[in-house]
């Protein structure tokens, strides 16, 4: 996770354009990777990029210099992607140790990118089971390595309300991927077997 300088955020909470254009380009890809797994869409994600910095700009006065500002400015992105899926009343996506949740790679490959493709897709649909603070608990917990305690403060609840949604996220997402795995194995099974006659 990127940082930045307490000089540069002094100049942007006085209404540096240039330091708050430094504020975004240094954190720019963080944020929307955590639309991104939030959300879904990229484009989605795209507009909740933006939404989150200018809210970052309309509130940086309150920024508190004591709270780490990569915690601080997620937070917001994620709280605007809850909303953002409660307005859609969706269910939301997030995982564990899923290494391959990342924007699809564009670039060409040979078979082994279009196997990740096709693994990424089932870990998006997978994801999808979880509410929103969920997904947002194990996204911050697992891709940002915040600690309980920050994912408390960012999400406004206590430090067993997170442990106790990482601990249910990770069941849901364990019963559902065996689900998913045995109707797979089944659907296989099918299509490759010879007719009776």
């Amino acid at each position: 996770m990127n940082t930045i300088e307490p000089e540069v955020l002094n100049q942007v909470q006085k209404g540096n354009q240039e330091a708050f254009t430094h504020l975004v380009e240094s954190f720019q890809r963080s944020v929307f990777n955590l639309c991104y797994r939030m959300l879904g869409d990229a484009s989605e994600a795209e507009d909740a990029s933006q939404e989150t910095f200018l809210r970052v700009y309309k509130n940086i006065k309150n920024y508190d210099h004591k709270r780490p500002f990569s915690t601080w400015l997620l937070s917001i992105a994620a709280h605007h992607c809850i909303d953002q899926l409660r307005k859609r009343r969706m269910v939301v996506i997030s995982m564990d140790a899923v290494p391959y949740l990342d924007p699809p790679d564009s670039s060409p490959g040979p078979e082994s990118s279009y196997h990740m493709l096709e693994d990424q897709k089932k870990v998006e649909n997978l994801l999808k089971t979880l509410n929103p603070h969920d997904r947002a608990a194990v996204i911050m917990y697992y891709w940002y390595d915040f600690s309980y305690e920050e994912i408390a403060q960012s999400l406004s609840i206590t430090v067993s309300a997170v442990k106790s949604r990482l601990h249910r996220a990770r069941l849901t997402l364990a019963q559902t991927w065996q689900k998913q795995g045995a109707n797979n194995f089944s659907t296989e099974r099918k299509t490759h077997e010879s007719p009776a006659f």
